[in-house]
């Protein structure tokens, strides 16, 4: 009896050493730099070639590491007593990274095994949930800190959601001359998505020139999109198994849905973490929370180059561009700010036993 529990507590030590803060944060650190080497060395292809398959491989699993220990370490906290931000708030994130992680792998095997790129994938089914469990332990964050923001921070945080809604309205609604006589009527209905992410989310160009001579770009927003990978579609008729047709049939109604969805949820979190990197400003926990809004950014910033490349490149982009190593990052942040927290919140619990 007396050895197992010394096996388990053994077993207990040595996986706090394992995520300890030292260890996560050089780990972290060491995994954003070799995704954004690999982006930078590998991104770049050779005019009318595709990248490879190694590289789209590559892509995923720097993201779907940096995910799932994100998750690892936002349920720890979330079991822990200790945490002084409160539990639920980590529950939301690990949520949120979870199904992420999830959605990711599934849009990679619909992608990559099955070739398909649909307007809406499978993979939103969890890009969803992950906004929202996001925004939930966001909110949960900013009402834990009873805010007190003064006028000059109020007008900062004013600022940023300008900044943002103006950006992601002029993406949503950006049309470049010459995207509509770049490709030639079709008689039929021709589509192309983007990769969907992290989150991903599927930005979807239809254009039906057999209604209008001017093809109608239908977007359809995503942290990570459908179809602007590098690997393409088999040629020719359809192949994939008619389960897998019915299924996109199915979802693609959606996509207006998502394309709403994704635009306001990005603006949303970009707000919320400016308000959260404020109120938490110059605090014992401050370091974590610029983890955590620095995530959030990340987020931002590669979907909004995602609605970019879909409005002025089109078709002829491929994802895997450079920018969307801040999908990476995004993971790699909130991986940083749990242990921050955790570390932190530790250290803040022994320091108050010892004074009383």
């Amino acid at each position: 009896m007396s050895s197992s529990l010394e096996k388990s507590s053994e077993k207990a030590s040595g996986l706090q050493s394992f995520l300890s803060v030292q260890t996560v944060i050089v780990a972290g650190i060491t995994w954003g730099v070799l995704a954004l080497l690999y982006f930078l060395l590998f991104s770049i292809s050779a005019p009318g070639e595709e990248r490879p398959l190694w590289y789209s491989i590559g892509t995923y699993i720097f993201e779907e590491v940096a995910y799932l220990g994100a998750a690892v370490l936002c349920f720890r906290n979330w079991r822990s007593p200790q945490i002084v931000s409160g539990r639920n708030v980590w529950l939301g994130f690990g949520l949120g990274m979870s199904c992420y992680f999830l959605g990711n792998l599934l849009f990679c095997y619909w992608e990559l095994v099955l070739h398909q790129e649909p307007i809406v994938s499978p993979g939103d089914l969890f890009f969803v949930p992950a906004y929202l469990f996001l925004a939930w332990g966001m909110i949960l964050a900013v009402i834990s800190r009873r805010l007190n923001l003064e006028v000059w921070q109020w007008a900062i945080v004013a600022a940023i959601a300008v900044a943002g809604i103006a950006l992601a309205v002029w993406l949503q609604v950006a049309s470049p001359d010459d995207a509509s006589s770049a490709t030639p009527p079709l008689p039929a209905v021709t589509t192309q998505v983007a990769k969907a992410t992290s989150p991903k989310k599927a930005i979807a160009a239809t254009k039906v020139p057999a209604v209008n001579k001017t093809a109608t770009v239908v977007k359809t927003a995503q942290a990570k999109p459908s179809a602007i990978k590098s690997q393409p579609a088999p040629t020719g008729e359809n192949q994939a198994p008619a389960w897998v047709i019915s299924v996109e049939k199915f979802l693609e109604p959606l996509g207006i849905f998502l394309d709403i969805f994704y635009v306001v949820s990005d603006i949303f979190l970009l707000i919320v973490a400016s308000t959260v990197l404020l109120a938490f400003w110059g605090g014992r926990f401050s370091q974590s929370w610029r983890m955590i809004a620095g995530a959030a950014f990340s987020y931002y910033v590669a979907d909004m180059w995602l609605k970019y490349a879909n409005a002025f490149i089109g078709k002829d982009y491929q994802s895997g561009g450079l920018l969307e190593v801040f999908w990476v990052f995004s993971g790699v942040l909130f991986a940083i700010g749990a242990v921050l927290e955790f570390d932190t919140s530790s250290r803040s619990r022994r320091t108050g036993r010892k004074r009383a």
